[in-house]
C-alpha cells in the first residue's frame, strides 16, 4: 500500500485538526480523514476498529469502494492508519461516501466533523428480522470532540445526544429517515486529571451536551449531498 501523504496544514488551530489523505486501492483513488490528537483523550465509539470506551490516540474515517467485500475491516483500517503514520490505539470508521466532502461545525468549544452517504437510508425500527453481519457501507460517520473530561456515563450520554442531533438534522433537511444501516459515531473528551472537573452529564439540555448537539446538527446538515 503506498504511503499516505497529508497536504501542508494552513489556517487557525482547531480542536479537530483533520488531515486529508489520499491512497490508491484496486486502481481507485480514495480519500481519508485522520485526526491525531495524541495522548490525553478518551473516546466512546461504535466503530468497527477501536469501538467502546477507552483512551485513543487517533481517529481515521476512510473511504472504501462501493461494493466493499473485505471481511477484516478492522485490520484494513489499522493498515491504512499505520501507512499514514498513526501510532498507538485508535478508532477507525469507514464509508463508501467521499469523505473529502465533509461537513464541520463548532459551538462553544465543541467541534464536529461529519461525512454522509445517504443512498441507503431508512428508519431504525422496521418490521422483520435484522440481517446477519454488516450492511453495505453507505454511512453517516460522526466524529466530535469536547475540550473537557466526561464520566463514562456522560460519554455514553454524549453518543446519544450526537445521534439525536443527527436525526434532527436529517428531518430538518426533509429526509424521511433516521439514518443509514451502518452509521457510526465517535465522541472524544479529555482524559480526567487530578483536581480537574469531570462532567457527569452530556444530554442535550446540559451545557456541554447542548453545544455538542448544535455542532453535530450543523455538521450533519453541511455534510448532506445537495438534492438532485
Amino acid at each position: 500500500m503506498p504511503a499516505l501523504l497529508p497536504p501542508p496544514r494552513t489556517g487557525p488551530a482547531r480542536l479537530l485538526d483533520i488531515e486529508h489523505l489520499t491512497r490508491v486501492e484496486d486502481g481507485r483513488r480514495l480519500h481519508a480523514l485522520l485526526w491525531r490528537p495524541g495522548p490525553g483523550w478518551r473516546m466512546a465509539s461504535s466503530a468497527v476498529l477501536g469501538g467502546g470506551i477507552a483512551e485513543r490516540a487517533w481517529v481515521l474515517n476512510a473511504q472504501v469502494a462501493h461494493g466493499y467485500r473485505r471481511t477484516d475491516p478492522d485490520r484494513h483500517l489499522a493498515d491504512v492508519a499505520r501507512a499514514a503514520g498513526a501510532r498507538g490505539p485508535g478508532v477507525g470508521l469507514m464509508t463508501a461516501a467521499d469523505v473529502s466532502a465533509h461537513g464541520r461545525a463548532r459551538d462553544g468549544g465543541v467541534e464536529a466533523v461529519v461525512t454522509a452517504g445517504i443512498s441507503v437510508r431508512g428508519w431504525a425500527a422496521v418490521p422483520g428480522e435484522g440481517a446477519a453481519g454488516a450492511a453495505p457501507p453507505g454511512t453517516i460517520n460522526i466524529v466530535a470532540a469536547l475540550p473537557v473530561a466526561l464520566s463514562d456515563a456522560a460519554l455514553v450520554n454524549a453518543v446519544m445526544t450526537a445521534t439525536e442531533a443527527k436525526v434532527q438534522a436529517l428531518l430538518d433537511a426533509g429526509l424521511d429517515c433516521s439514518g443509514t444501516p451502518t452509521d457510526a459515531v465517535c465522541v472524544a473528551a479529555r482524559t480526567p486529571r487530578d483536581g480537574a472537573d469531570v462532567h457527569a452529564f452530556a444530554g442535550p439540555r446540559s451545557a456541554w451536551g447542548a453545544r455538542l448537539a448544535r455542532a453535530v446538527h450543523r455538521a450533519v446538515g453541511a455534510s448532506l449531498p445537495a438534492p438532485s
